[in-house]
This record gives structure tokens, sequence and C-alpha cells, in this order.
């Protein structure tokens, strides 16, 4: 096995169950498997961006998930995998991270970046952000919540998470790069819910300091 001296695990990130608005916005944007409402699903973020085929590639071989996405950008690579079964995802996690020698303990802690409310959004406001959108519509008056973590693929388990617990629309998820950035959108009263949940969800998982 190649030397890992210089591996970094920067996301390690398991859903255990995809929200229908969660895994609907996943299926617009996913080139791999499509999945659907009840799935579990892994995300695992790494540098150097290329070991993300050798990850893959474990993955798919040795446990019944299915890759929905599998991206190597400037720095970092990216895959997700699913299933409705839930023990094939935990395995095929657990597969990838012994066989690169590391533990879920060495993935980098995700970080909030930045945060932001905006109540009764502008109807030109609205338009522009309408127009970059994969999710829902944007709609004049909604309050607008704007959340920012790192590493990037994190945002995934945040926009989840939220979606559980307030009632929302999806409106844009970006978890490629060096931060991942969601727009979640609705009443006031349930986006400051949805904000608590990604908030917490965030900080409950454990890691190192990147």
């Amino acid at each position: 096995m190649a030397e890992q001296r210089d591996f970094s695990l920067r996301c390690y990130s398991y859903i255990d169950r995809m929200q229908p608005q969660y895994a609907a916005f996943v299926g617009t944007v996913t080139q791999g498997d499509l999945p659907t409402e009840g799935m579990a699903s892994l995300y695992v973020e790494m540098a150097p961006g290329n070991e993300v085929f050798r990850t893959v590639d474990i993955a798919v071989k040795n446990t019944e998930a299915k890759p929905g996405a599998q991206i190597v950008e400037r720095e970092f690579g990216m895959f997700e995998v699913h299933s409705l079964n839930q023990a094939a995802v935990k395995e095929a996690g657990s597969v990838v991270l012994d066989r690169l020698g590391l533990k879920v303990e060495d993935r980098i802690r995700p970080q909030i970046a930045s945060m932001q409310i905006i109540t009764n959004v502008d109807p030109y406001q609205a338009q522009l952000l309408n127009r970059f959108r994969r999710g829902s519509m944007l709609v004049p008056g909604q309050t607008l919540l704007v959340l920012e973590c790192a590493p990037a693929a994190y945002i995934n388990y945040a926009c989840n998470e939220a979606e559980k617990k307030a009632n929302i629309n999806i409106v844009h998820v970006s978890s490629v790069g060096r931060f991942g950035r969601m727009w979640l959108s609705g009443s006031e009263a349930e986006i400051i819910t949805a904000n608590e949940a990604a908030t917490q969800a965030l900080n409950s998982l454990e890691g190192v300091n990147g």
C-alpha cells in the first residue's frame, strides 16, 4: 500500500437517513447512482484529491453501497456512497478507513466559517439568487439562511439535519471546494430552528483541528 504520510482525511460524514428534499436535491447534482429518500449516505473528503479514485475502488468492490459522486477539484477529492441498507454504508466507511490505517477521529473537525440570516428577502435579491440555485425557488418575503463550513463536504450533513428539525425549503447546497455552503428558506421561526439544528449537528462531530 502507498505511504499515507501526506494523506488528510478532511471529512468523514455519515447520514443515517436522507430527508425528502435533501435526497431530491442530491439527485439534481449527482453524476452517479441516484439516491432516494430514506437511504443512508457517507461523504468522505480527502487530500491529495487523486486519492479519491483508490478509495472509491475500495468502497464499491467490498460492499453493496453505490457511488453517487466521485469528484476531484483543485485541492481536494470527495466521494459519496449510499444504500437503503445502513449496514452497507457503514461497512464501506469501515473498509476505507481500515485500508488507510485511519479512524473516524482522524477526520478534520468541521468549523462554521460564516452564518447569516436574512429576513424579508427583497424581490431583486431573490431573483439574483434564483439564477444560481438547483433546489426550491426563493420567494420574496421569506427568510434566508446562508451557512458556510469547512471542510466543504460536511455541509451535506448539516443540511440533512436541518431538514429533520425544521419546515424549510432547500434552495441550494454546494459541497465541493474549500468551503461548503447552503441556502435554506422559510419562515423566520423555522429558519432559526434550522440554523440551530445545523449548528448543533456540526458541533457534535469530533475530529482534529484543521
